[in-house]
């Protein structure tokens, strides 16, 4: 680990940690996290997680920026990671199917791996969520197996379905809400991934874990699934 600090804005620091994505990391920035939070206590505004870095903004009015990278320094002092600072489990029902996850056959011939095949391995792996973004909700989670990573598409989607499950290289991630985008799309799930009436509005958060399981259509449905095919793009 080696900490850094660099400046985003007059009231906002950037503290990265590491410099590679790893599953590894986030023990650390979950402890980072915590303690942080507790060292700027009510002069905190905002903190935010990602892969490698946190971003700290703060109330300019109650500290001025040396005052900041001092509190950052005595928070960081002899982190370690603490075993009773762990996120939530969560498994997600995902519907595979061409319909709604047209790059189903693209990652097949990427792999050399049958369609089932690419299935098992996406959903039997727990990944961590490590950062919210692009969009209010959207989970980025890793890391999916080198065989099955793929590229973002050349030419994004303008439209995407809530809900729809999909690759960009060794990420993972489920559609909040209907947007545009330009992952490699495999699948959807019935669950709401953001709700205004949720605490945290996010079903997810940065250092949870998530499974994928694999439903057939009828459970899909049954549990609320919305099985309009995906419109193709002119």
């Amino acid at each position: 680990m080696k900490l850094r600090v660099e400046v985003v804005a007059l009231d906002c620091l950037m503290v990265r940690l590491f410099d590679e994505i790893s599953e590894d990391n986030m023990p650390w920035m979950l402890a980072a996290s915590e303690n942080l939070r507790t060292a700027f206590a009510a002069h905190l505004i905002d903190l935010v997680p990602s892969y490698t870095t946190l971003m700290v903004h703060y109330d300019l009015t109650a500290l001025n920026p040396a005052q900041a990278r001092e509190l950052i320094a005595t928070a960081l002092i002899d982190l370690s990671p603490n075993a009773r600072i762990h996120g939530k489990s969560h498994v997600l029902p995902v519907w595979y199917d061409l319909s709604v996850g047209p790059e189903l056959s693209l990652l097949t011939q990427r792999s050399g791996l049958a369609v089932a095949e690419v299935i098992r391995r996406h959903s039997e792996r727990e990944y961590q969520v490590f950062a919210l973004g692009f969009a209010p909700g959207f989970a980025f989670m890793g890391l999916v197996e080198e065989v099955l990573a793929a590229p973002r598409l050349n030419t994004p989607r303008k439209k995407v379905a809530a809900g729809s499950v999909g690759i960009a290289e060794r990420q993972t991630a489920a559609y909040p809400v209907v947007s545009p985008g330009g992952w490699n799309l495999i699948g959807r799930t019935p669950t709401k991934l953001f709700d205004r009436e949720r605490d945290g509005y996010s079903l997810m958060q940065p250092g949870d874990t998530v499974r994928f399981a694999a439903v057939s259509h009828a459970e899909f449905i049954n549990l609320g699934g919305d099985d309009t095919p995906l419109e193709v793009q002119a």
